[in-house]
């Protein structure tokens, strides 16, 4: 996922500078029932294995950085 968003973003011309796991969550392992909409804080799933998927918390997220291309 991150390298499509990165070659994504350099297509257009944008120059990638860096990235953070500031927002990474290695208990997500991206193959929920509902997607990425069954964890918190959305828990699509309603009631059942709530507890189980508040113990992971939100999703896998990544932080991007880009440098706009000069005019």
């Amino acid at each position: 996922r991150q390298d499509y968003a990165i070659a994504l973003a350099e297509k257009a011309g944008f120059e990638f500078v860096g990235s953070s796991e500031i927002n990474a969550n290695p208990k997500d392992t991206a193959n929920w029932p509902k997607g990425v909409w069954t964890l918190p804080p959305t828990f699509k799933l309603g009631d059942q294995d709530r507890a189980k998927y508040a113990a992971i918390g939100e999703a896998d997220n990544f932080v991007l950085k880009f440098r706009k291309p000069a005019q």
